[in-house]
């Protein structure tokens, strides 16, 4: 796959070397990064994902030295290097190289890499409970996009895998669902489309908020608020929000199976929509 990387105030291509060994963020987990997409054309949210990365980067105490505008600046260079509609997966990246425990924030570097990244098509997915819990904003730094947390949704995402499905639905610390291993999750019942509060121990994502915008502006009613794993199972429709793949319906939970039904048909038409500029 093409790809290209802004390092040091130049465009490289590749999978150049960046850190070293004394790296804080290669040893000591100081690396922030957000993911945005371009596909067909269009990048939706750009904006927006680069606004959070600079939040993640402060977050975890870096000194990021760039605005969001031109951090946009440098995304959409970066889109024009490649052929137009190329699918690609748009990540911003910053972290300490310098710091004992903690990172030191003059030593802060920048990456910006875009990389050539097929779509997922809006086939069959099956999730499963994991074992495991998203931490506690007192354990962990889940106000920051920060690479250290992905440790944690790889074990869920490997124990369901090793139980053949494809993702896990992942509970907050008081037992209450808090998203899939790898995205935002919603259902639907009886019309209504319902999403997990934000509580602060999953990212509010950007795609999520943006399909809540949209499904409300189209009459659709959202809840926010808090979901049981036994409301999933008792769902009408299943379907995740994400930057990677933007709206996938899920086709099966436990043993149950599931059809894409009309809450997610929309908000994915909806979604598609408004990133093509029809709304």
């Amino acid at each position: 796959m093409q790809s290209w990387h802004f390092i040091d105030g130049r465009w490289r291509a590749g999978n150049p070397a960046v850190v070293g060994p004394n790296s804080h963020a290669l040893w000591l987990g100081s690396c922030v990064f957000d993911g945005a997409r371009a596909f067909e054309g269009v990048a939706p949210d750009l904006d927006l994902h680069c606004q959070r990365v600079i939040a993640s980067a402060r977050a975890m105490g870096l000194d990021p030295q760039l605005s969001a505008g031109e951090l946009l600046d440098i995304g959409l260079e970066g889109i024009a290097r490649f052929a137009k509609e190329t699918p690609l997966y748009i990540r911003p990246m910053f972290w300490a190289e310098a710091g004992f425990v903690i990172p030191d924030p003059a030593s802060t570097r920048f990456c910006f890499s875009l990389i050539e990244t097929p779509m997922p098509q809006p086939k069959s997915c099956a999730v499963m409970l994991s074992s495991f819990r998203r931490p506690h904003p007192k354990s962990a730094p889940t106000d920051a996009k920060a690479a250290c947390l992905y440790p944690n949704a790889a074990r869920a995402l490997k124990e369901a895998m090793d139980k053949g499905f494809d993702n896990a639905v992942v509970l907050d610390g008081n037992g209450n669902v808090a998203e899939l291993a790898t995205a935002n999750l919603w259902l639907a019942k009886d019309g209504v489309a319902v999403t997990p509060a934000a509580n602060g121990t999953f990212l509010n994502g950007i795609t999520r908020q943006r399909v809540a915008r949209l499904l409300r502006g189209a009459g659709i009613e959202v809840e926010e608020r808090r979901v049981t794993w036994e409301e999933l199972l008792a769902a009408d429709e299943l379907f995740s929000s994400g930057n990677y793949g933007k709206v996938l319906p899920i086709t099966r939970i436990d043993g149950r199976d599931l059809q894409p039904g009309p809450v997610y048909t929309r908000a994915r038409q909806l979604y598609w929509d408004f990133a093509h500029g029809r709304l």
